[in-house]
């Protein structure tokens, strides 16, 4: 008994399990095409939200498609360690339980950590199968497991020894909050409201005579950062500071000296002209120390408090010493006045501290050759982004890369592969043991043992194991009780096909993932790359937990049902663009669940006529066959050119459109005596579930679970079958004449539709329609049809003007006789009030055309715009007219 309405919660559940009990979405290597999709590892302390379910929506569609055509498709699932998210929540654990990381050690920490992982990793995971995603979970990766965590090592020690990985001191960015350095890519850039102060310097000796001392003022945002202050620079060509060249200053509150230097790096005309140079804290300032052999004073902790070498306000955070040192600044003199200023700062991605420039050392992996075939590879379009606006980002970044600093002060990662003896000697090898072994054979020291070498405390940059992602997923475990790969796995699935993702990390991720496949594998990694947008709620901001605008996934599939919420994320994301998000989306989506499931219900409760006299295929169902195949053509074309949305709009409308609101209306049964419905006959019933069981399968990418509960239903199926391994429909043959004859048809139909409703005459008042043709053949195919659908009384053919008001088609014009069921007298008012507003509009439209000004200056296409007004305004008039006459 198929239920009356529409309840996902009947059914999600019962099929999910289904498709996992019959190891549906599981993959092995045979003889088939693979197709092959790696999730973009979502955080280990992730939770599910509305960007997850954008993208793993998509890359859904384009697994289910795959499978359905045939092809071997594995989706492979996982999660990213997140080393300084996991960290930071593992820290923030233990200090609710009164505990310090620094006070238990690193290997009880990692317990903890692990602890945590294993309690709280998998939420993100099991939250995607209620979305649908058919994930090989059999395969389900983690980038910190034994196999994956050895790939990360062996790439270490690989580029280490090519030479392409080095240690050196350089200017990094400093997450006070994380105590760690972070990537370029993984600074956030904000504006924000700040004092600019103007600092007076005094210079030195110059109160040495008894006058007043002379002074230069310097403008600076971060006045905390004085006593680290190395130089004061002026441009060589400012006058106003010529006579201070070669002289120096002293430093305010600490009155150290440093020298006044000149170069052409200082603009003169911001701020004073001239620039305090504090090497330790701003990467400009340490190129131009390195430039003139200036001191490097860091002053700064590592959690961003001040140390000894500021000598004052020592231990006091460095925004709290920042608003102490002007207040202290101003009581002694040192201020000239402080304005507000907007600037650029940096954040922590992770963390949204705010970044400090810090000297560190650090390793870091060389990014000049590495990255060469990455950048080729994508320009030349053997890796394509979608949509290609992206290729110029991508080109502006990969063109000129800083080196990547790949080590962080860390716990939880990848631990450094790299062993110090106690001379300070670095060896770079997987193990101790082999770093021992090393030891003694490249310096002849046999007497050394374990215990003389020290493992590195920092761990790998998280962005260092998931570049391998595309190649790490297909390593077989090291657990033989868990084989998640199996040998000779890479060298089938590899390259990958897709990859869908986000654009905020075309730079962290995709970039780096590209430049590791053709470093360790000599090709691409994926084919494709879609990059998703940002979901944005309606007013376009951010979705976000502290606005309160980001609605919870679960509770949307619980409201709406997963292919509900599905659809609606996909309605409308074109690729690469912001999807502004309103609950109207899923609400959509839940109503086209609705609609097939009431046009399921509709054909089900035919009854199917014994009469097996009728062997052709009716109009109705030729038409349909061929706006299918139509369809499928015009389907196939935007999945090749990644238009997510587009392909999904158009098996809306081939769904809601063309079958529930044309084609079901143009077989429907009629009724007999006593209202009971007439039984429908076999050709046009078995025709109309096959195109239920195609168009089904059509959606399935979209839509899977109730597109699976009608499959089952709609037709007797055996156990252990499933439309998600059924065959996705292929285009036949597309009969245009016939479909342009149903583009005409579906015409008629609306402008008598639209007649009707003018003149408020009764939908169940049958109509005369006259159409004015020396071709009548061509209409008398469609003649039932629009009878029935248009509910007209009888057709007939003229070649003169026909009683009735008149529309035109395609040249065509068409009449319909409604005399007797309008009230004339208040019809013709009617006719003539508008009469009168089409000729006053024409008038204003003529004497516009007729002003030489006008016509002399205007844009042509304002011009034609006009004509075209005037056109359209004589021929309705002439209508009008016409219509007048005929009452």
């Amino acid at each position: 008994m198929i239920s009356k309405t529409y309840n996902p919660k009947d059914i999600e559940e019962k099929w999910y399990q289904y498709w996992l009990e019959n190891r549906f979405f599981h993959s092995i290597p045979d003889e088939r095409e693979p197709y092959t999709i790696v999730i973009p590892p979502p955080n280990v302390t992730g939770v599910l939200h509305m960007g997850h379910m954008l993208n793993n929506t998509i890359q859904d569609v384009l697994i289910r498609k795959a499978r359905m055509q045939g092809k071997n498709a594995c989706w492979v699932p996982g999660t990213d360690h997140a080393s300084i998210a996991t960290e930071a929540k593992v820290v923030a654990m233990l200090k609710e339980q009164g505990i310090e990381k620094r006070d238990i050690g690193r290997e009880k920490f990692l317990e903890h950590a692990w602890e945590w992982t294993h309690k709280y990793g998998g939420i993100i995971l099991k939250q995607l199968r209620k979305l649908g995603a058919s994930c090989d979970w059999d395969r389900t990766r983690f980038t910190m497991e034994p196999a994956l965590y050895d790939a990360v090592i062996d790439t270490f020690v690989d580029l280490y020894n090519k030479g392409q990985i080095y240690r050196g001191v350089r200017m990094v960015n400093w997450d006070p909050q994380g105590r760690t350095a972070v990537s370029d890519e993984e600074v956030i850039t904000k504006e924000v409201q700040q004092k600019l102060v103007y600092i007076r310097y005094e210079i030195a000796g110059s109160a040495e005579s008894g006058g007043e001392p002379d002074y230069i003022t310097i403008a600076t945002v971060r006045p905390e950062t004085i006593m680290a202050d190395a130089a004061i620079c002026v441009n060589p060509n400012d006058e106003r500071y010529a006579h201070l060249h070669g002289k120096k200053a002293l430093i305010p509150l600490i009155n150290r000296e440093i020298p006044i230097i000149t170069d052409d790096y200082v603009t003169m005309d911001f701020g004073t002209g001239g620039l305090k140079v504090t090497p330790a804290h701003d990467p400009n300032d340490y190129e131009l120390g390195i430039k003139h052999r200036l001191p490097v004073i860091d002053i700064l902790n590592d959690d961003g408090t001040l140390n000894e070498k500021a000598q004052i306000y020592v231990g006091q955070d460095r925004f709290a010493a920042r608003k102490a040192i002007i207040k202290e600044l101003e009581e002694k003199g040192y201020l000239v006045k402080a304005e507000e200023y907007k600037s650029n700062v940096g954040f922590s991605e992770r963390t949204n501290a705010v970044i400090e420039p810090k000297l560190s050392l650090q390793w870091f992996l060389k990014m000049k050759e590495i990255s060469k075939p990455a950048l080729e590879n994508v320009m030349n379009d053997t890796v394509q982004l979608h949509p290609a606006k992206f290729k110029n980002m991508y080109r502006s970044w990969m063109e000129a890369p800083h080196d990547w600093c790949i080590s962080r002060q860390l716990w939880w990662g990848h631990r450094i592969p790299a062993f110090y003896m106690k001379d300070g000697t670095i060896i770079v090898a997987k193990t101790k043991k082999d770093a021992l072994r090393i030891a003694r054979d490249k310096y002849q020291l046999f007497a050394l043992s374990e215990t003389d070498l020290t493992q590195d405390e920092d761990v790998l940059d998280t962005w260092f194991s998931s570049w391998l992602w595309p190649m790490s997923v297909f390593l077989p475990s090291n657990d033989s009780n868990d084989p998640k790969a199996a040998p000779g796995d890479l060298d089938y699935y590899y390259p990958t096909n897709d990859l869908v993702t986000g654009f905020d990390i075309i730079f962290f991720w995709v970039a780096r993932m590209i430049m590791a496949g053709y470093e360790f594998k000599g090709q691409e990694p994926f084919q494709n790359v879609y990059f998703t947008g940002m979901v944005r709620d309606k007013l376009g901001r951010k979705m976000s937990k502290q606005l309160g605008n980001s609605p919870d996934p679960i509770d949307l599939i619980e409201q709406f049902g997963a292919d509900g919420v599905r659809t609606g994320m996909l309605f409308s994301s074109p690729a690469g663009n912001d999807l502004l998000y309103d609950e109207k989306l899923v609400e959509q989506g839940r109503n086209f669940c609705n609609k097939i499931w009431n046009a399921f219900r509709l054909v089900k409760g035919w009854r199917v006529s014994e009469d097996t006299s009728v062997v052709e295929k009716p109009l109705a169902v030729q038409w349909f066959e061929s706006k299918l195949n139509q369809t499928l053509i015009d389907l196939e074309d935007h999945f090749s050119k990644y238009r997510m949305s587009d392909a999904l709009q158009t098996v809306y409308k081939l769904i809601w459109d063309d079958f529930c609101s044309q084609y079901l209306e143009m077989i429907k049964p009629g009724y007999e005596q006593q209202d009971q419905v007439r039984p429908i006959d076999q050709v046009t019933y078995d025709a109309t579930i096959n195109f239920f069981e195609r168009l089904m399968k059509l959606a399935h990418p979209f839509m899977p679970f109730i597109t699976e509960e009608i499959w089952q239903e709609v037709s007797e199926r055996k156990e252990g079958e499933s439309i998600c391994v059924s065959d996705y429909p292929t285009a036949g043959a597309v009969d245009k004449a016939l479909l342009a004859d149903f583009d005409t048809l579906f015409e008629i139909i609306s402008a008598v539709r639209n007649l009707r409703n003018s003149k408020q005459i009764s939908p169940k008042t049958a109509l005369p329609l006259a159409i004015k043709t020396d071709d009548a053949a061509r209409f008398r195919p469609l003649e039932s049809l629009i009878q029935k659908l248009a509910v007209v009384s009888e057709i007939s053919y003229v070649t003169e003007k026909a009683e009735g008001v008149s529309f035109l088609i395609k040249s065509t014009e068409f009449f319909v006789n409604i005399a007797g069921e309008i009230d004339v007298e208040q019809e013709r008012a009617n006719i003539e009030k508008e009469l009168s507003y089409a000729k006053g509009f024409l008038e204003s439209v003529m004497k516009k055309l007729s002003n030489e000004k006008f016509v002399a200056n205007a844009k042509p296409e304002v011009i034609e715009r006009e004509r075209q007004k005037l056109a359209d305004a004589e021929a309705k008039i002439k209508t009008l007219e016409e219509n007048l006459a005929a009452l």
